[in-house]
């Protein structure tokens, strides 16, 4: 069973940083896609970076260049590091895992069968 598994939000004030991780169970020696998700209250699940099976990397419009997705397959996790954070960036934060591809811009919560019980950021102006 495929486990994922948040830590790291927080409460933080504007252009501050903060760095989340994601403990899976993923198996990394086949084709796979992970991704960090995030939801406000009352709006859409919005896709925010993937990376895949070789590391390579995509991101939403909105983050790009203040976060950077990674990830450590020897310690099983992933990584957001976020820097510059704004007010907007305020939301619960997920991991989602896919055996299979990534499939691009946009990112699409339907693309993937695996989320984490998420990690609650907070950022204040």
């Amino acid at each position: 069973q495929v486990q994922l598994v948040e830590s790291g939000g927080g409460s933080v004030q504007s252009r501050g940083s903060l760095r989340l991780s994601c403990a899976h169970s993923i198996y990394t020696y086949g084709r796979y896609c992970m991704a960090w998700f995030r939801q406000a209250p009352g709006k859409e699940r919005e896709g925010v970076a993937t990376i895949d099976t070789d590391g390579s990397t995509s991101y939403a419009d909105s983050v790009k260049g203040r976060f950077t997705i990674s990830q450590d397959n020897a310690k099983n996790t992933l990584y957001l590091q976020m820097n510059s954070l704004k007010p907007e960036d305020t939301a619960m934060y997920y991991c989602a895992a896919a055996y299979d591809y990534c499939s691009g811009s946009p990112i699409m919560p339907r693309d993937f069968g695996y989320w984490g019980q998420g990690t609650q950021v907070t950022v204040s102006s």
